[in-house]
């Protein structure tokens, strides 16, 4: 079962209650420091592609759109949905954006996404993707080959 999953502008003070904060931006959000966002994890490739990111442009009235799109793309993720979702399950999960949009972003359609996800830790053996990790200042690789 998985836990609570909050969404959180990263510009917003961190707090004891957001458990591991996972920044989902493909870019890093202006105007803050590694330091001052206090993550846990970054997961660029969690976030929209570059193109559907442009073509969405935070506009609400294509929200559903984007969302279908992104929820496909995400389908394709499977080794990063199960590194965030074994995070969920014993402790809170917070997700963090730096949009100015508070109801129409990428944490938004993630969170919605996510509980909806049963992934199975054989699909972690098939992809290799970057994760960068906050504490160590260094890319981890998931244990994937």
């Amino acid at each position: 079962m998985m836990g609570k999953i909050l969404v959180k502008r990263v510009y917003e003070p961190s707090a004891k209650s957001d458990g591991f904060r996972v920044l989902v931006d493909r870019l890093w959000p202006r105007g803050i420091s590694k330091e001052a966002a206090k993550l846990d994890l970054w997961m660029p490739d969690l976030g929209p592609s570059t193109s559907l990111r442009k073509w969405f442009n935070h506009d609400p009235a294509r929200w559903s759109e984007f969302q279908h799109r992104y929820h496909a793309e995400l389908k394709k993720n499977t080794a990063l949905l199960a590194t965030i979702t074994e995070q969920a399950k014993p402790r809170t999960l917070t997700l963090l954006y730096s949009a100015k949009d508070e109801q129409h972003n990428q944490a938004v359609a993630l969170q919605s996404f996510l509980p909806k996800q049963t992934i199975s830790r054989k699909s972690n053996t098939r992809v290799k993707k970057n994760i960068r990790t906050m504490a160590g200042r260094k890319k981890m690789k998931t244990g994937l080959s």
